[in-house]
């Protein structure tokens, strides 16, 4: 199997792992260094174990958030992945009591990779498509 094919199988496990909130995955999918940035936290996030913890912060307010992979394209350093988020907000967000209300929501990430595991993730902003799917802005 070539680079961009285990970068894409990479991926899909990586899927896996925010799906099923795995830690032994976490562990081996993302290098511990690997940092990032969201709006649940003001410091970065690190590793598999930051991911998680972000991955945990959003099942609070939406208890069976699921993501999906739509589309994705794989070169031999980075994987561009179009994720869709299904949830039901069934529990507090950002402030807002629940409502409810089910969202479809399209997220953007760049994930780059260097030696088999995720060193960076860049990420188009997704909380917009989030709030106004429950409702909380236009």
């Amino acid at each position: 199997m070539n680079v961009v094919e285990r970068n894409k199988e990479l991926i899909k496990k990586f899927e896996t792992m925010i799906n099923t909130d795995d830690e032994t995955l976490a562990e081996e999918l993302v290098d511990a260094k690997a940092s990032f940035y969201t709006p649940a936290s003001p410091e970065p996030l690190f590793g598999g174990s930051g991911y998680l913890w972000l991955v945990r912060w959003m099942r609070k307010g939406f208890s069976d958030a699921r993501w999906n992979i739509v589309d994705l394209v794989a070169g031999e350093d980075k994987v561009a992945v179009c994720w869709n988020l299904t949830a039901t907000h069934d529990g507090e967000f950002l402030g807002i009591k629940p409502t409810g209300r089910k969202i479809s929501v399209s997220i953007m990430n760049f994930y780059y990779i260097n030696e088999g595991k995720i060193i960076k993730d860049v990420a188009a902003e997704g909380m917009i498509g989030i709030l106004r799917g429950i409702g909380a802005c236009r």
